[in-house]
């Protein structure tokens, strides 16, 4: 695998998007005033964002829905122009060079697509060919390597319209990557895809990062896409970034629940247990549920402050403890506590 070159390769310094609108009032006199009203509403999508990735990361980009995750990334491939702040990808402008920023850019919407529905997909990566002036000798090395890590050949003589999501999905993905961007742009990739279809789409886009050095933006709501492909997230709430940072920092800050499962010999033994009290913490930091059917005892605990060794020898003075299981926080849960009531950590 080729070394990772240690350069920025998209700057975002303080931009923010802001969207003005006529107001609009209810009812029928309501409309009517509208149309004589020269009132305006503003909006900011974005509000003062800045961060720097480098060459060949794969960065997730998430948020909840009307977070500011789209805008952002339309001002990061020229859709959009910023309303302030400085947006520089590859060292340029994207807004200003849309053209130069296109040829080192690619971007994949999972509810869209850049293939000729009626046309073969041959024939959609052909004229894609052309428009990006890929050379004959590229174009074959590229198509190896695509067929080998999408298996596109498998229905690349098919019109696009007759192609499965999965398959669509992976042909979009390959034709992203016809002319080797330097960058990509991943919109939910994996969106409505089947487990198996999912598991080869962050499997190829894995195989692409490390054979190309290809820096991969990637907004989603699946966390199995973050867990396997992201070694750092941007979370982003109302337009403002919350969190930038590697998942493991997010999981020992935010992350601070554990949970042990013990199957016990005696549940009634520990049924009235106070274990908070027991081990000189807070009904907060330490909560027990007891389960005298399946004989199991569940702790919940603040890891922090207490550790597993510590809550067994207190439940094996009572009853002994035949298994034991130990849970970490799910990012799942600490990425939907976080959109519910917001960032209370450090950022990384």
């Amino acid at each position: 695998m080729k070394l990772r070159e240690e350069k920025i390769v998209i700057e975002v310094s303080h931009i923010t998007k802001e969207f003005v609108s006529p107001k609009k009032y209810p009812g029928l006199k309501g409309a009517i005033k509208g149309l004589f009203s020269n009132e305006k509403v503003s909006k900011k999508a974005v509000d003062d964002i800045s961060f720097t990735i480098e060459a060949g990361e794969i960065v997730g980009y998430i948020g909840s829905n009307g977070a500011g995750k789209s805008t952002t990334i339309k001002m990061m491939t020229g859709i959009l122009n910023p309303t302030e702040g400085r947006c520089m990808v590859n060292g340029i402008n994207p807004c200003k060079q849309r053209k130069e920023n296109a040829r080192n850019i690619g971007v994949v919407f999972g509810q869209r697509t850049q293939l000729w529905w009626d046309l073969p997909l041959s024939e959609s990566f052909t004229i894609l060919k052309e428009i990006y002036d890929v050379s004959d000798e590229d174009y074959k090395e590229r198509m190896v390597f695509l067929n080998n890590v999408l298996e596109l050949q498998d229905f690349f003589d098919r019109p696009v319209r007759t192609l499965s999501l999965g398959q669509r999905m992976r042909a979009d993905l390959g034709a992203a990557l016809l002319h080797n961007p330097k960058v990509l742009y991943l919109d939910e990739p994996t969106i409505g895809l089947d487990l198996v279809v999912k598991d080869n789409i962050r499997k190829a886009i894995k195989e692409i990062n490390e054979k190309y050095q290809t820096t991969v933006i990637l907004t989603t709501h699946d966390i199995g896409d973050i867990e396997e492909l992201c070694s750092r997230i941007i979370i982003i709430d109302q337009g403002k970034k919350i969190y930038d940072g590697s998942l493991e920092a997010l999981k020992d800050t935010y992350g601070t629940k554990r949970k042990v499962s013990m199957e016990v010999k005696k549940p009634e033994k520990v049924e009235h247990l106070n274990l908070a009290e027991r081990l000189g913490v807070t009904a907060q930091e330490c909560s027990m549920e007891v389960d005298k059917e399946q004989k199991v005892l569940t702790v919940t605990f603040d890891k922090h402050k207490l550790q597993v060794p510590q809550i067994m020898n207190a439940v094996m003075e009572l009853t002994e403890v035949q298994d034991v299981k130990i849970q970490e926080t799910e990012l799942a849960e600490i990425v939907k506590q976080i959109y519910n009531h917001g960032f209370t950590g450090q950022e990384a």
